[in-house]
């Protein structure tokens, strides 16, 4: 690291030569000359000056105004006046608008030294000031940047979650649309139970949308038979749940998305699958999920019957509250009108409004 330059300001020269001499000690490059400078001349080729020590015996309104020109340098560099003027307001004036950092008695050996090490502690922290500055602001470009990159990546993953469940209702048409309206289902039953967290409710929707991700290896003589399954083809089409979970576990998989895969199955008096959990030990997302997915089932055309309206659907899972439904959730359900459900079903399968519009209050309830 190079020394700092100093420079030293005064017409007599014995007194530059002698304050020089008592400085030598600092280790620092000095400087003389009978004149300020002007603040172009500040840099060289050996460096910028960083600390000027000016004598003044009668400070002036001419010196204050070259002080003034050297104090607007970038950067600027600290300034010691040596004066045993102890009433002047050029000084006075110069100090308050901090043009100048320091003022001594020429005589005062210990003054002086103390003056010009404060100086030089204003240069240090100056310079570090100035780093820690240049530091922040490159941080900050490149937190902005990583926030862009986030925000890229998590829009490809949601895409690429979105297209792989359409590939999957691809392969029957008869559900197609199925993941992304109970993906909406699930969302407006979670705001209705009071969740709001933004992240929380676009996991519930990533989980919903992935929920019958495990039937990509379920063959298709199994999902698209028309008649009854046989035990052995029940047995596979009950391992979907945790083959989805293995699918996805080893990606950006959040907790409520994993549950919703693993365990939408399960029901709340225990007698689901693939674990047989009862009650609280079911994840709120699943059981979330239960009842959105059996409302989309209901009202759904289904190749072994006709899709019913949702005053069949809400009568149907009244009926199997407390057994297949938790009856928080089917109270949360209850509380939108059954046109309300039904417009939500209607705008997701046109990419219409978000889910905010179906936590306004409605009047009357």
């Amino acid at each position: 690291m190079s020394r700092s330059r100093i420079l030293l300001v005064g017409e007599n020269g014995g007194n530059s030569r002698k304050l020089a001499s008592f400085l030598s000690g600092l280790d620092l490059d000095i400087e003389r000359s009978a004149v300020l400078p002007e603040p172009s001349t500040l840099s060289g080729a050996s460096g910028r000056v960083s600390l000027i020590v000016v004598e003044a015996e009668d400070p002036t309104e001419g010196l204050g105004e070259r002080l003034r020109a050297i104090g607007a340098a970038e950067p600027r560099p600290a300034v010691i006046v040596l004066s045993a003027a102890s009433r002047s307001r050029v000084l006075f004036l110069l100090l308050r608008e901090g043009v100048i950092d320091q003022v001594a008695s020429p005589g005062n050996d210990v003054a002086v030294y103390s003056a010009v090490k404060c100086g030089l502690s204003v240069i240090r922290l100056s310079a570090e000031n100035e780093a820690c500055r240049k530091s922040l602001v490159k941080s900050r470009i490149e937190r902005s940047r990583n926030v862009r990159r986030a925000v890229e990546l998590e829009e490809i993953y949601d895409t690429t979650i979105e297209n792989l469940m359409t590939a999957l209702d691809l392969r029957d048409v008869e559900t197609f649309g199925h993941s992304q309206t109970v993906a909406k289902y699930s969302q407006v039953l979670a705001g209705l139970l009071g969740i709001r967290d933004e992240m929380t409710l676009d996991n519930i929707r990533k989980g919903a949308l992935l929920h019958d991700v495990g039937k990509i290896a379920i063959p298709d003589s199994i999902l698209k038979k028309p008649g009854r399954l046989s035990d052995q083809e029940w047995v596979k089409i009950r391992l979907h749940p945790a083959l989805g979970y293995g699918l996805v576990k080893e990606i950006k998989l959040v907790k409520e998305a994993g549950n919703i895969i693993l365990r939408h199955h399960e029901k709340f008096d225990g007698t689901g699958y693939p674990e047989g959990l009862r009650g609280d030990e079911i994840p709120l997302e699943a059981r979330i999920f239960v009842l959105a997915d059996a409302l989309d089932a209901i009202t759904s055309h289904r190749p072994y019957r006709q899709e019913r309206g949702f005053a069949a659907a809400r009568d149907e899972i009244l009926c199997h509250e407390g057994t297949q439904f938790d009856p928080r959730v089917v109270e949360a359900f209850g509380r939108l009108p059954l046109e309300r459900w039904e417009r939500i079903r209607f705008e997701t399968t046109r990419l219409l409004p978000p889910i905010i519009d179906y936590h306004k209050p409605v009047s009357g309830k």
